[in-house]
């Protein structure tokens, strides 16, 4: 039979054993500070942060930031007298995004489904504005940033989040819909539309190509039927075909030119257009296996035009060479497969869906730069995720990433 015991009874025992027993005025502290410690963890198997994917972050940014420099310092200093001149920028954006990544990581990600339509909308609204206000490039360049004046805002940046946020939202709410053509695939042909509409006239075409595989591995995720893709897939080749022939894709066309001819001497124009290619492909092959070392690159001594932009990767592969290369790809690997794994298993479709397509992103980035810069796709401006030089981009994908960070928190995974 149980008995109960009483205050007093637990003082006599005291007295009459000599052992110390918590009194109630030293229990109750001791069971705040335990209630604090928990709310105040970082890293748990509970409900922390998942300390292996926080790792891969901060460590590819670090990677990152010291290749950007050492890709930029010699034309920095030729455009600016400056050698540390994006270094410092960055540095600034890297420490911004990375407090806006922690403050995420504390924001329940459920609260971003009242803010997926708005979110598109300032999108929307911002690349409008691009169009409209002034330009610090020339009248032939594209129109691609918003210009505020210390700083300027790339609107595409914005805009390949607002879409997954969107399309997590709405395949969340429909996901039982989305075989249908009403809930599948016409919210896709819409808000694809008008998001290529503003890209084009930009222009800006490596976004239309990244926005439209984003949008692809949403619906896709999201339940859409692959025969609705094939289709799509159709009706786009046939648009582009009619676009090209009636010379709408003029800027487009001028960027093809060249492409896989880096290394072929034909003339002196393709000589001049191939330049950036050429010289990507010359540092790459020059880095051998080993590399040339950190900090001896020759092709970022003007030869290879702004390579702290989307040819980074190519002063990477002549300083670190095939193995620093290799490792590098393989963290960005580890990072996407650690997003992936956990998100998968959230406790909602939502976060499922939002933190999947927030890492695709990245891996569809970083496949597709690889690509650009060994010629086995067009130079079209795609930029390598905390690697290129980018305040915008930077500043978002932190972001994104205290995002992923938030649904680590209660995502069924071993955090340790």
């Amino acid at each position: 039979m149980l008995q109960s015991y009483t205050y007093g009874d637990l003082e006599n025992f005291r007295k009459k054993t000599g052992i110390k027993t918590p009194s109630s005025d030293e229990e109750e502290p001791r069971r705040m500070t335990s209630r604090r410690r928990k709310k105040f963890r970082i890293f748990s198997k509970g409900d922390g942060l998942d300390l292996t994917f926080f790792l891969l972050v901060i460590g590819i940014l670090i990677i990152g930031l010291v290749m950007m420099f050492s890709a930029s310092y010699p034309y920095a200093y030729n455009k600016f007298g400056d050698s540390y001149y994006y270094i410092k920028r960055q540095l600034i954006f890297a420490v911004l995004g990375v407090a806006i990544m922690f403050a995420l990581s504390y924001f329940d990600y459920h609260h971003l489904h009242k803010f997926a339509a708005p979110a598109l909308a300032v999108a929307w609204l911002l690349m409008i504005a691009v169009l409209i206000m002034p330009s610090s490039g020339g009248e032939d360049e594209p129109k691609r940033w918003l210009e505020l004046g210390l700083f300027r805002i790339q609107a595409s940046e914005i805009c390949k989040f607002a879409l997954i946020l969107f399309f997590a939202n709405w395949g969340s709410i429909y996901y039982a819909k989305m075989k249908s053509f009403k809930f599948g695939v016409l919210p896709g042909i819409v808000v694809l539309g008008v998001t290529g509409l503003l890209l084009y006239l930009e222009p800006h075409y490596s976004g239309i190509v990244i926005c439209t595989l984003i949008v692809a591995v949403m619906l896709f995720l999201s339940g859409v039927p692959i025969k609705f893709f094939a289709i799509a897939g159709g009706a786009a080749a046939g648009l582009v075909a009619i676009m090209a022939v009636t010379g709408m894709l003029t800027y487009a066309m001028s960027r093809l030119d060249g492409w896989g001819q880096a290394l072929e001497y034909t003339t002196p124009d393709m000589w001049q257009t191939t330049w950036q290619t050429r010289n990507s492909l010359y540092a790459i092959g020059s880095g051998g296996i080993w590399g040339l070392g950190l900090g001896q690159s020759r092709q970022k001594y003007m030869f290879l035009p702004e390579p702290q932009n989307d040819f980074v990767f190519a002063i990477v592969c002549e300083e670190l060479g095939f193995i620093g290369a290799a490792i590098i790809l393989i963290l960005f690997a580890l990072l996407v497969w650690r997003g992936i794994d956990i998100c998968r298993r959230a406790k909602d479709k939502f976060g499922t869906l939002l933190g999947v397509g927030l890492m695709a992103q990245i891996g569809l980035q970083v496949v597709l730069n690889i690509l650009v810069i060994t010629d086995f796709l067009p130079n079209t401006g795609i930029s390598l995720p905390f690697f290129s030089y980018g305040g915008s981009s930077l500043i978002m994908l932190l972001a994104q990433m205290g995002i992923v960070m938030n649904i680590s928190r209660s995502s069924v995974i071993e955090k340790q």
